[in-house]
């Protein structure tokens, strides 16, 4: 099985280099594809210097469609599982296996991290307690999204899955789109305990509204 690591960056030449080696350490059968996202600082030539697979958008055009130009090259490099992971440390490259085991024994075709279920993140309060259940409420209400973590980056998909998962939103509403097209489609969905190790506060409130405007946005013009 030919499993592709996707990691969209943007100015992150600070912690490339520790997350490309935990997920060698962790995952030394995966292949790593950075796409970095126009960046103003040194990623890309980070990046270059590791041998790993890089890719570059010549302006920003946001994770969204950095993570569609990473997949689509993983798929027509013949990748059977995809795994999007992020590049600024909040993930833990030793649950990179966790996500893809159930793909790997055909029980699911999309696996999203969870940081709701049996493992505990250290996510600042507002948005554990305010921002989330709204989010999880909104996903279930008006997409029928039936997750625990209504805002889950840390996924895996098959090959197979992709032209159903296959999103259009350029950026964070990117994250919504494909869980709501997984949820419309009859695709085996699972979600894993995921640890996020948080630095700072993440998308902010006004952030998840923009998000919302762009997943209805998306939702009523299609």
């Amino acid at each position: 099985m030919e499993i592709f690591i996707v990691i969209p960056t943007y100015n992150e030449a600070s912690n490339i280099e520790r997350v490309i080696a935990d997920i060698r350490y962790n995952s030394q059968e995966a292949k790593i594809v950075i796409i970095d996202d126009a960046s103003n600082d040194q990623t890309i030539a980070v990046a270059k210097n590791l041998s790993v697979i890089t890719l570059q958008h010549v302006v920003n055009r946001g994770q969204g469609a950095a993570l569609k130009t990473g997949t689509e090259y993983a798929l027509n490099q013949k990748a059977d599982v995809i795994v999007h992971f992020d590049a600024d440390g909040q993930f833990k490259a030793d649950e990179i296996k966790d996500i893809i085991t159930p793909i790997l024994n055909n029980e699911a075709d999309v696996v999203f991290g969870s940081r709701f279920l049996d493992k505990k993140s250290n996510m600042p309060w507002q948005k554990e307690k305010i921002i989330m259940p709204l989010a999880r409420m909104v996903n279930r209400v008006f997409f029928k999204v039936k997750l625990t973590d209504p805002q889950a980056g840390f996924r895996a998909f098959s090959r197979k899955a992709y032209e159903k998962l296959n999103w259009q939103q350029d950026r964070m509403a990117h994250c919504s789109e494909i869980m709501r097209n997984a949820f419309q489609s009859d695709l085996r969905i699972k979600e894993i305990p995921i640890t996020v190790i948080y630095k700072d506060f993440g998308q902010k409130f006004s952030g998840g509204l923009r998000i919302l405007k762009d997943v209805f946005i998306g939702k009523f013009t299609k």
